[in-house]
């Protein structure tokens, strides 16, 4: 139902993603007519990011999100960047059934010589998802692409992400994914709902397969679901 960021380890480009905490995305969006609004911290090994990102379904079938971060490198370094992103669903998720979707958007840092001018990476992927047990255990996939403008290239993007319940309120999060050249990256978390549907909590831990301590990260979010109120 989500969309939020992910930055690449050389914050190489920004991605919005799927309900948090998972950067997978699911074919599910914002209700009809109604909005959220997530915001984390994540804390890296030499920098900590700050996230807000508003999403809205003004017409039923098409979630709307524009967000921003801002990025503290230890060292007194202050990084910004931007994003927006249109998604739909061809066929909606049902439980025990599948779901499928089409995510578009583009992400902006700014220049390293100049905050005037923005560099855009267009990015494009689908994601499905599949209910197993009464919605109890869902599966997420994405395959998608990127292009890498600070870099001038363009790269495949992909993800393999999972659902499980763990009581009524709470849910057990993890994915592997891959956003930019190496080794995938990986997040284990928790996400649990303060008030069912509207409020919720979550936690994460991530890393990069093989990398130790240089890349992984700690998150821990919030993130509020209105009722239908938009005209």
């Amino acid at each position: 139902m989500r969309s939020a960021l992910v930055i690449t380890a050389a914050a190489t480009s920004l991605n919005l993603h799927a309900a948090r905490p998972m950067i997978t995305d699911d074919a599910r969006i914002v209700d009809a007519k109604a909005c959220q609004v997530e915001s984390w911290v994540k804390g890296n090994k030499n920098s900590t990011e700050y996230w807000a990102i508003p999403a809205c379904n003004f017409t039923g079938n098409l979630e709307v999100s524009l967000g921003a971060t801002a990025i503290n490198e230890y060292g007194h370094t202050q990084n910004h960047g931007y994003v927006m992103q249109g998604k739909t669903l061809f066929k909606t998720l049902e439980k025990n059934g599948w779901g499928i979707g089409l995510a578009f958007g583009n992400s902006m840092q700014p220049r390293s010589d100049t905050l005037r001018h923005l560099l855009s990476s267009p990015y494009a992927y689908v994601p499905a998802s599949f209910s197993f047990a009464d919605d109890r255990f869902v599966l997420h996939t994405n395959v998608g692409w990127l292009h890498d403008k600070p870099n001038n290239r363009n790269r495949a993007t992909w993800g393999l992400g999972s659902e499980t319940q763990l009581s009524e309120r709470t849910w057990l999060i993890a994915e592997t994914f891959d956003q930019s050249a190496g080794r995938p990256f990986y997040q284990l978390g928790v996400r649990h709902w303060l008030v069912p549907d509207h409020v919720q909590i979550d936690t994460t831990y991530g890393n990069r397969f093989g990398s130790g301590s240089e890349e992984r990260w700690i998150s821990i979010g919030l993130r509020l679901l209105s009722v239908p109120f938009l005209p």
